[in-house]
């Protein structure tokens, strides 16, 4: 079995080349990597099989498979969460509020430790912009936080990796 990994970018665009692509698959795991959820989908070309080994295997190693039951740019969480993260970053690039009050708003309203501009913090804003258009292009749409972000990016501003990203206090 050949499995990606990529959170926007979905098996069958890479496969051309592979001998087997009945056993191609796409299988997303979240971080940190306490999130014990994996997405699985398939290639388009995936042998079902291989995605009922898996969701079967996977509980095993204490992981909870969910099978993304459609081809799709994305995953079912990074879709919802892709819509999270670019209203998220138009009410801050359009001077509408500041990151610490979008997820101050957002902690208190869902009752959660993990928030939109932590969350990009973490997972590095130079990823963030890549996948911000990646998805943009795919839409034919302009990324309209794309300036913003590269701001951020030219000041070695990437979030936990470089030290400071949205918020500087990472040590």
């Amino acid at each position: 079995m050949l499995a990606s990994n990529s959170s926007s970018f979905a098996s069958s665009e890479f496969i051309g080349g592979v001998n087997s692509p009945e056993r191609v698959l796409n299988m997303h795991f979240y971080m940190p990597p306490d999130v014990r959820s994996v997405e699985l989908m398939s290639s388009g070309q995936t042998d079902p099989q291989i995605i009922e080994l898996l969701m079967a295997e996977l509980p095993k190693y204490a992981l909870v498979p969910h099978r993304v039951r459609k081809q799709s740019t994305g995953f079912i969480f990074n879709r919802i969460w892709a819509a999270i993260k670019r209203e998220s970053l138009l009410v801050v690039a359009e001077g509408v509020a500041e990151p610490r009050d979008v997820d101050a708003l957002f902690a208190d309203v869902f009752k959660s430790e993990t928030t939109p501009f932590r969350f990009m913090d973490e997972v590095g804003l130079d990823v963030v912009l890549d996948i911000e258009n990646h998805y943009c292009e795919l839409a034919g749409v302009e990324n309209k936080s794309a300036p913003m972000l590269e701001e951020y990016i030219a000041n070695g501003w990437l979030g936990v990796k470089s030290g400071r990203g949205f918020y500087n206090d990472y040590t």
